[in-house]
């Protein structure tokens, strides 16, 4: 998966825009050193978890669980009945992780027109060269 791991980031401006809105939560290790991070978009009447990073030094230490809770919560916070996103099918730390946070695979009829957009927008990036899904949450 070289074409996501050499993936350049969000840019500055697009990440103060999150902040701006209060839809980023980061999660720090001591005093400044970003370990991960969660942003959160608006889809269809939905909160939508735009990209979950948590660096890989600090894995396994249930910093994506309390970002994704903490996404979850913000959603809740504003009446939001449900949280979507988009993620690799077949790729054991992907779909396999959300299943066991509560997530469910959204059958064809269930993605919203929101989310058709932004699966082709990810088809257009390349992302389909591995299988892809759409999952939600209700809150």
């Amino acid at each position: 998966m070289d074409l996501v791991a050499d993936d350049e980031p969000a840019s500055a401006e697009e990440l103060q825009t999150y902040v701006d809105d209060g839809r980023a939560f980061v999660a720090t290790a001591g005093e400044s050193a970003v370990a991960g991070y969660v942003l959160i978009d608006l889809v269809d009447g939905n909160a939508h978890v735009e990209q979950l990073s948590v660096d890989p030094e600090y894995g396994r230490q249930g910093l994506g669980s309390a970002l994704l809770k903490r996404a979850e919560q913000w959603a809740a916070e504003r009446g939001l009945g449900r949280i979507t996103l988009c993620t690799f099918d077949e790729v054991p730390w992907n779909r396999p992780y959300y299943e066991q946070r509560g997530y469910r695979r959204l059958a064809d009829h269930e993605v919203t027109p929101g989310l058709a957009g932004l699966r082709a927008h990810e088809a257009e990036l390349g992302l389909d060269a591995w299988p892809r899904l759409c999952m939600a949450r209700d809150l």
